[in-house]
């Protein structure tokens, strides 16, 4: 296919938002889809529809070249749509289908009623590996009365970016994936990549199942390293003279393990780290093996959450007001998804304790679950009168580091702050 100058992008999300701002702001003429409509106009009047940051800056800088529609037939004069809805989880560690197909159908149907030929469809939500040769593609050639890779194409195309730093993740990427069902798709979206990227990343191409596996392997090891950590930091609590931080300091100093993410602190979460973990064990149920390693990962990072719940309430009793000092599942960001100090928070009250929380991002607006419990209006006023017998720093945001012990408060916290 020829080269790629105009992309649409279907799901204005977390992610979605920031890949049209990007593309927009690098120099793409862009068309962000959502069924949203307070999305559509914040986009079209220069303004982020979510809280993360640079996303702002970002759509100013591109605002000329990126419009917003709830119309998916305006897809139809782009050279590629980029597909980026929720694939929420299964209970068997699947994920669902449902909202790409329902995103993607309508695209669909938009190129086939203008006899358009040649379209990319690149799906960047994270699959279960598998669905998208067995599911997607069949649904397209249905839909377009073609076949994928002749009278259209699909790529696979997933990020690899942490909420809270998603734009300078997406322009400055340590990899780029690119799963083809044929070679021209690949060779575009890699040339699309090499504009749009200010470094200049590894961009691995391969099959569309060979990408699907390497997403979430991906980051099923890095779960895996968080556990290890978690697991070495329980054992040297046991041992009264054993420095967690010093041991792993030193651990990662060998190049054959590294630093990143060896770091004691507690469960890792998120919309991404668990579920992809999960979603490895499940694939390996399909095929009749099974990933240990994966498994066990899971299990230690839910023995983690249950260690710091039993760490709490040997220090405080039943009755006693905590505090509970980040409530995200890691800083610069709202998100609240299996983050440790909302189970710990939640297992608190449960046991009968009066809980107050804080955050730097989290808010009821932006985090329903929150809607339960004591908020801590004022940082500033809480830091130099807490209040409470124990304070539970969770989250590594940078401004908790000030609080300190008092006769009345004990400050208590994993993290090397």
């Amino acid at each position: 296919m020829n080269s790629i100058e105009t992309v649409s992008v279907c799901g204005l999300g977390k992610l979605g938002s920031c890949i049209a701002a990007t593309l927009a702001a690098r120099g793409f003429e862009v068309v962000g889809v959502d069924i949203d409509p307070e999305k559509v106009d914040k986009v079209n009047k220069g303004l982020a529809p979510l809280d993360e940051p640079l996303l702002a800056e970002t759509l100013r800088a591109g605002h000329s070249r990126l419009r917003a529609t709830l119309d998916p037939r305006e897809t139809v004069a782009t050279d590629a749509t980029f597909f980026i809805p929720p694939s929420p989880s299964l209970p068997d560690g699947s994920f669902s289908n449902e909202f790409l197909l329902r995103a993607m159908q309508p695209v669909a149907k938009a190129m086939k009623d203008a006899g358009k030929k040649n379209h990319l469809f690149v799906c960047s939500s994270t699959t279960t590996p598998g669905a998208i040769d067995a599911v997607l593609i069949p649904m397209l050639e249905r839909e377009l009365g073609g076949v994928c890779g002749r009278d259209f194409s699909v790529c696979y195309n997933p990020e690899f970016i942490a909420l809270g730093d998603v734009v300078n993740g997406l322009l400055e990427p340590d990899l780029v994936l690119i799963g083809e069902s044929d070679p021209g798709s690949g060779a575009a979206l890699e040339q699309l990549y090499k504009k749009y990227n200010r470094n200049s990343p590894r961009i691995a191409r391969m099959s569309i199942i060979s990408a699907e596996l390497t997403k979430i392997s991906l980051n099923s090891y890095i779960t895996m390293k968080i556990s290890f950590t978690n697991q070495l930091r329980l054992i040297a609590a046991r041992h009264p003279k054993a420095d967690i931080h010093a041991i792993l300091d030193a651990l990662g100093n060998d190049s054959r393990i590294g630093k990143k993410y060896l770091r004691a602190g507690l469960s890792y979460g998120g919309p991404c780290f668990p579920r992809d973990n999960r979603l490895l064990a499940y694939t390996a149920r399909q095929v009749g093996l099974e990933a240990p390693l994966a498994e066990a990962s899971d299990r230690v990072n839910e023995r983690t959450k249950q260690e710091l719940v039993e760490k709490v309430q040997q220090m405080a009793k039943p009755g006693d007001m905590v505090a509970v000092l980040g409530v995200t599942y890691k800083p610069n960001t709202y998100i609240t998804e299996e983050a440790a100090g909302l189970f710990l928070a939640q297992q608190l009250k449960r046991r009968g304790y009066r809980v107050l929380i804080h955050d730097f991002a989290a808010t009821p607006a932006n985090s329903p679950s929150l809607h339960e419990f004591e908020l801590i209006s004022s940082w500033e006023e809480f830091k130099n009168n807490p209040g409470v017998s124990l304070a539970v720093i969770c989250c590594p945001w940078l401004q908790y580091r000030d609080l300190a012990s008092t006769a009345g408060t004990r400050v208590f916290t994993p993290w090397h702050l």
